[in-house]
């Protein structure tokens, strides 16, 4: 049986099950099979092949089987690789252990971060949270969980922390982040707390796969006056482009071709009234340099 991607590469189960529901899909539409036929063959509804299609849901092995049976693959390779991605995409990521201070609406993005080979993020109010230093991811979580358990608290920080294994696993994930000046200048945490964060974004600069911008107060408006988002690309065609713009109490995720390119353009738009990546540096050190001078 074919190898399915390794985890570290494909991002867990979120991003096979959408694999292996895009692979479903071309199938079925190949042989102009309606949702409403394919269902009928593995006795669900016509709601439950759109969701599958979607990789919002889980896979039972034999209804992956039927389907593929129903849409002429009987045997041979692909179907071997096809019912291996079944198997795989039921297997809890590595967030699974964290389920109990994570928010079911945030587990799809973890998954779609840890698949994705590119992302490009706006951030109005914070510091992205892949270039968090502990210290200041801390004081970000007791801003909205001020009340919890001291051990809750950790947990949540050590989820944000791992988080960032995506920046030097063997592949590693392409960040550009293009960050509001007042998320530097705001003191989470208090002035030391966030000089050391200036210190550790000017490393993370350096990187070859992290690109930061500042757009500075001068810009005034801009094209993503709305707020934050970040638009997740991916090394694998069959998975679409998704846009995620995170709420207090929830999320949204879209990947309409018509959503995505509104959210393109405006990444694009604010990446030239952004400083170029060659001053962001210049920019941090400034900024650090104010806030030893506030002391």
């Amino acid at each position: 049986m074919t190898t399915p991607p390794n985890d570290a590469d494909a991002g867990g189960p979120t991003a096979l099950r959408i694999l292996l529901g895009a692979n479903l899909r071309r199938l079925r539409e190949s042989r102009s099979i309606s949702r409403e036929d394919a269902g009928w063959q593995i006795r669900a509804s016509e709601s439950k092949i759109s969701r599958m299609e979607l990789g919002r849901v889980g896979f039972k092995e034999r209804d992956v089987a039927d389907l593929l049976t129903f849409y002429g693959l009987d045997a041979g390779g692909e179907r071997d690789r096809l019912l291996a991605l079944a198997l795989h995409a039921n297997t809890p990521g590595w967030w699974h252990r964290y389920s109990d201070v994570l928010p079911q609406w945030f587990q799809p993005y973890i998954g779609l971060e840890s698949a994705a080979s590119l992302i490009r993020s706006y951030e109005v109010q914070f510091v992205p949270g892949l270039l968090q230093t502990r210290d200041y991811a801390k004081a970000v979580v007791m801003l909205g969980h001020g009340r919890a358990p001291t051990d809750e608290v950790e947990r949540r920080v050590d989820l944000r922390i791992q988080r960032q294994d995506v920046l030097a696993r063997q592949h590693p994930l392409r960040l550009w982040a293009v960050v509001d000046e007042a998320a530097l200048r705001r003191p989470i945490g208090g002035a030391a707390v966030m000089r050391h964060q200036i210190a550790a974004l000017i490393d993370a600069a350096s990187l070859p796969n992290v690109t930061v911008q500042v757009v500075p107060f001068q810009i005034g408006g801009h094209a993503a006056a709305g707020g934050a988002f970040s638009i997740l690309r991916f090394a694998e065609p069959d998975l679409p482009d998704v846009v995620y713009v995170e709420q207090l109490t929830s999320a949204l995720y879209l990947d309409k071709r018509d959503d995505i390119d509104q959210y393109a353009a405006a990444m694009e738009a604010l990446c030239v009234e952004a400083s170029p990546p060659e001053h962001t540096v210049d920019i941090l050190k400034q900024i650090a340099k104010d806030l030893t001078d506030a002391r």
